[in-house]
């Protein structure tokens, strides 16, 4: 009886690596080169910090223009009177504006202001000069229509607009030198006392830079001939177009085109869209900066592998596979980079911070950019280390060895 042919000799396996001792390969290079590893991984923090602050100034500019737009509204309209006419006539809105425009379906607040052919100066003596004031003639509800309030003092009501008194704009009692109520300036020729200075109106720069009396006084003292030269009305969300459309129409039914209708808010909603497209290609100069740090990473471990051959082919020799002296220095290179990665998400938050605190905005870091920017970091590392670790895995343990 014939003797069975022995059975061929099991093949060993490799051992197999837990993500512990991946790590702790993977790291081996870093610990031991540490001036290398913060100097490497400079370049993508750079990256990744230009990014954070660029995404993050813009959100948190943006974030103040929106708080701005949603305590000012988006649901302010402005008439006033188009171009002149081909006989070269100035369009002069009616008297009764104001009233035909408050009676508009969805209309909920109306307000005026009229043009006077008056100058405002500090005192009689000095020259007609005024800084660019001009003096207006206001409705009593035109501060509630613009949402605004006074810095100091009082607004026009239904005593105080009878009589020579007036209330600046910002920078108009700036430009006058007056500091608060009580104070009086020369208007055409009298005086009148300054009973009230208004806060900043971003939807309403002109205003800013008015002079307004009450419309009784502007009549009775100025010579104001009751034509309202800008009316502003605000109307209820829902209804905004719709209104829109009606106030030319309802203001000069014979010649609805010689009224212009403007929104105010939309200068504030296209300074928003300009940040982002700014903010665009500083995120695209960011990403270059990225992209010079992962060439960094790459060239710190296709070095790291040229000084460690006789570490790769020891390991070799011992029974590591390539696929484990690639996922080694893959490893590594991902390590690398994430700490990049984490001190550019870092330096980017305190960057955009700062500034946020520095100019009295909300500090804002999407997270999309924060989760996108890391997310980079990881590709890049996985790409700059794909290169080194497969030439690692290719080195042969007998020439890794002999070349020490």
């Amino acid at each position: 009886m014939a003797a069975c042919p022995p059975a061929p000799p099991k093949r060993l396996a490799p051992a197999r690596l837990g993500p512990g001792d991946v790590l702790h390969i993977g790291s081996s290079g870093l610990r031991s080169r540490p001036v290398r590893v913060v100097l490497s991984a400079l370049g993508i923090a750079i990256g990744i910090a230009t990014m954070i602050a660029v995404v993050g100034v813009s959100a948190s500019s943006q974030a103040q223009l929106m708080q701005q737009l949603d305590k000012l509204g988006t649901n302010l309209l402005v008439a006033s009177p188009g171009d002149p006419t081909f006989a070269g006539e100035k369009v002069k809105l009616p008297q009764d504006a104001v009233g035909t425009v408050g009676r508009i379906a969805g209309v909920q607040e109306v307000g005026a202001t009229g043009s006077v052919k008056a100058s405002v100066r500090r005192t009689e003596k000095i020259a007609e000069e005024n800084g660019g004031i001009q003096v207006v003639a206001s409705t009593e509800g035109l501060l509630k229509v613009l949402r605004g309030r006074t810095d100091s003092g009082t607004w026009l009501n239904g005593a105080s607009g009878r009589y020579p008194a007036v209330v600046l704009g910002d920078v108009a009692a700036r430009r006058l030198g007056i500091t608060g109520p009580g104070q009086q300036v020369w208007i055409d020729s009298r005086y009148f006392t300054v009973i009230g200075i208004l806060a900043p109106l971003p939807l309403a720069p002109e205003i800013e830079r008015s002079a307004m009396v009450g419309w009784k006084a502007a009549q009775k003292l100025l010579s104001f001939d009751g034509h309202p030269t800008t009316v502003y009305e605000r109307s209820t969300d829902a209804s905004v177009e719709q209104v829109r459309s009606l106030i030319a129409p309802t203001i000069d039914p014979q010649n609805p085109q010689n009224i212009k209708v403007t929104d105010p808010s939309a200068a504030l909603q296209a300074k928003a869209a300009t940040k982002g497209a700014f903010s665009s290609l500083m995120l695209g100069l960011g990403g270059i900066a990225l992209l010079v740090g992962g060439v960094g990473v790459a060239n710190t471990m296709i070095i790291s592998v040229l000084e460690r051959r006789y570490e790769i082919g020891l390991r070799r020799s011992l029974g590591a596979t390539r696929g484990q002296i690639r996922l080694q220095f893959v490893t590594e290179s991902l390590m690398l980079s994430g700490l990049g990665g984490l001190a550019g998400l870092v330096l980017g938050s305190l960057a955009t911070g700062a500034f946020a605190y520095g100019g009295g905005l909300p500090w804002v870091v999407p997270l999309w950019s924060a989760t996108g920017g890391f997310g980079a970091t990881l590709v890049i590392g996985t790409v700059a280390g794909l290169y080194p670790a497969v030439r690692a895995a290719r080195l042969s343990p007998t020439l890794a060895l002999h070349a020490v």
